[in-house]
């Protein structure tokens, strides 16, 4: 019987850097003509990961994960080669976010029903995977057997964009003070076509 074959070329990675790329291209197109159309997008990130750029408040108010819109109003919309930099404003407050693509999570356009998904690894956790690959013996790995021959293509199914929950209101205020791009309280249609990375990640 043939044994596996380990992936070393690391075709999930290559995969998920090339769908990051769509995300970079599409917000580029956006600095140069807006908004085509109905078009707007949710992009979620982890804000812990390294890079991200937020203010105190805000940071305290979305420890771990933050959805922002880009739709009616948001301004100084700058993307890099690594990262995107945008200004929004959250209950009156104007903002300046600062995102790597790394750090991206999510991007949905609700308009069209598309999004990505992607996984998002710290550099410690990359090292460590990278350092895996070079020592393991496939042949002496206790499952080795059980591992696929390198990543696997499924066909994608259309699958329910995750819900985003409102930013809970000020108990004094009275209406909302902030633009519809401030508030998360629009949800995408009930169902998009979504690509998730775990239909390429190499599976254990």
């Amino acid at each position: 019987m043939t044994e596996p074959t380990q992936d070393l070329i690391r075709y999930d990675v290559l995969v998920q850097e090339a769908l990051r790329g769509v995300v970079r291209k599409v917000l580029q197109e956006v600095v140069k003509t807006g908004l085509p159309g109905q078009h707007h997008f949710y992009i979620s990130f982890d804000t812990r990961h390294p890079g991200v750029r937020l203010s105190t408040r805000m940071r305290q108010r979305y420890p771990e994960e933050m959805t922002i819109v880009l739709q009616h109003q948001f301004w100084d919309l700058v993307v890099t080669d690594n990262a995107v930099e945008v200004g929004l404003s959250f209950g009156g407050i104007p903002e300046r976010l600062l995102v790597p693509f790394t750090a991206v999570k999510g991007f949905f356009d609700p308009s069209v029903q598309f999004g990505l998904q992607f996984e998002v690894r710290d550099e410690s956790e990359a090292e460590d995977d990278d350092d895996e690959v070079v020592a393991e013996d496939v042949e002496t790995a206790p499952d080795a057997a059980a591992k696929p021959a390198g990543p696997r293509i499924v066909p994608t199914e259309p699958s329910r964009i995750p819900e985003i929950k409102p930013e809970p209101k000020p108990a004094a205020a009275a209406a909302p003070e902030s633009p519809p791009s401030d508030r998360k309280t629009e949800e995408p249609p009930p169902s998009a076509t979504v690509i998730s990375m775990d239909s390429f990640r190499k599976k254990t």
